[in-house]
């Protein structure tokens, strides 16, 4: 019988575990969308409208604007101190020439060491697999179809298993936890075993803007008022994960909680994040979120109005910086509402911003003063 190890937000596992998930949990894996596109329709796909069925890039937040703006991916990369990378779409095979030359850029930039895995549907391109493994590849994670989970022998991704196991390159499978499919999953964690597999993912199924309606046909409903997870999902991964634990299996099993995907690995990336790009001005919160004092302006006076900061109120050359890009004089917060009163009765509109660390610099809160 093996031990089920409790880990961080209500995920659990029997050992192997990935070491790419060990770096999820520390907030070291660079997420590298390779492409929108994929040959699958999962009705619980969760990518959002703007990337779901499009080319697109994307180094965690931050968009290339083609393939050969790579130097975003080792920015971002250095930016979050990575010690690793999950490639995923969409589906990289379908663009597997573009996933080569990331998986070579990384590894040469980075050391044989920069662990990197990739998700694939396994449905096209799995003949390419070979070249992806001899560029660096790590890992590969299988997707299979919820109809194919009880008769992999038959599965269209048959191939491309036995393909990636021949390699010798670590294989997975990682799927979602649908409610009341134990039956299913376990008879899909056997054959996993029996080929070898090194672990099988669970993860929490979840509403998102462009699954909503598919998911809401099947009758799932959210697990409660503060989660988009669903009621359900949770509670098969543990039935499953205790059948197997009661079975000789030497393949790992682990569940992957919503709340460890947000309050352990993106909040510790965030907070990576914000330890390499903050200025000095910045307050970075406990959840890795950044504090700004600001003063808008425009093009035209923000030198000048700058230069007068410095002099009237003594603030120093560190204390303050210059955001060309939105027009804005950044300060620390505390210093900024000592000195609000006396720029608002020249005209000037200062602020109390919070935002994230990421390349969207996504708003969370403004406070006028």
């Amino acid at each position: 019988m093996k031990q089920i190890k409790t880990w961080l937000n209500e995920s659990t596992y029997t050992s192997p575990l990935s070491p790419g998930c060990k770096m999820c949990s520390d907030g070291s894996k660079l997420v590298i969308l390779i492409t929108g596109l994929c040959p699958s329709n999962c009705y619980y796909c969760p990518l959002s409208k703007e990337k779901l069925g499009k080319d697109r890039i994307f180094a965690d937040e931050w968009e290339l604007t083609d393939e050969s703006d790579t130097e975003k991916i080792i920015m971002e990369a250095e930016y979050i101190d990575a010690t690793g990378a999950g490639i995923t779409g969409g589906d990289p095979l379908i663009v597997w020439q573009r996933t080569k030359k990331y998986i070579t850029l990384l590894k040469e930039r980075f050391g044989p060491n920069f662990h990197i895995h990739l998700y694939t549907s396994g449905l096209k391109n799995n003949n390419y697999i070979e070249n992806l493994v001899s560029s660096g590849l790590d890992e590969i994670r299988f997707h299979p179809m919820p109809n194919q989970w009880n008769k992999m022998d038959s599965s269209p991704i048959l191939n491309s298993v036995n393909n990636a196991i021949d390699t010798g390159v670590d294989v997975a499978i990682e799927i979602p936890s649908i409610p009341k499919m134990e039956k299913q999953i376990i008879s899909l964690v056997k054959w996993g075993d029996k080929k070898a597999i090194k672990w099988i993912n669970l993860n929490e199924l979840e509403f998102s803007e462009t699954n909503a309606e598919a998911i809401n046909k099947k009758d799932f409903t959210v697990k409660d008022d503060i989660s988009a997870a669903i009621k359900g999902s949770q509670d098969t991964a543990y039935n499953v994960i205790n059948l197997a634990s009661n079975v000789d299996l030497n393949i790992g099993v682990h569940y992957c909680s919503s709340s460890f995907k947000d309050g352990i690995q993106l909040k510790r990336r965030i907070i990576r994040r914000a330890k390499n790009i903050a200025k000095k001005p910045d307050i970075i919160t406990k959840d890795g979120t950044l504090i700004k004092g600001v003063i808008y302006t425009n093009k035209k006076t923000i030198t000048y109005l700058a230069n007068l900061l410095l002099k009237d109120y003594k603030i120093k050359n560190y204390e303050i910086y210059i955001n060309k890009e939105k027009n804005r004089i950044e300060i620390n917060p505390e210093l900024l509402e000592k000195i609000a009163q006396n720029l608002k009765k020249i005209g000037l509109k200062c602020y109390i911003i919070e935002e994230y660390p990421t390349a969207d610099r996504l708003e969370v809160e403004r406070t006028p003063i």
